[in-house]
């Protein structure tokens, strides 16, 4: 069985913990989209050379909730889902 890495975000509602998600990366299937993905957890890679923004989904909101169904966050650019950056660039493939 391949040992496959795992990140987190620690939520929270105004300033109350909410609770923490984990996450469970399939690098072994997706390497750089899990490295992509990781890298913006943990915020290590600094700034982006392009918008100049913290490459980094802390502080991110959900822009998007459907109850009983699904949440969307990780736009750290414009913070509404219409935004995005990799630490690989505009985009990667």
């Amino acid at each position: 069985m391949t040992s496959r890495t795992r990140c987190f975000f620690d939520i929270k509602i105004a300033d109350t913990n909410a609770g923490r998600i984990v996450f469970e990366l399939y690098n072994d299937i997706c390497p750089r989209t899990c490295e992509n993905f990781r890298c913006l957890c943990t915020g290590e890679k600094g700034r982006s050379e392009t918008s100049h923004k913290k490459l980094s989904y802390k502080g991110c909101v959900f822009h998007r909730i459907v109850k009983d169904f699904m949440i969307q966050a990780g736009d750290f650019i414009e913070g509404n889902g219409t935004g995005g950056e990799s630490i690989y660039g505009s985009s990667f493939e």
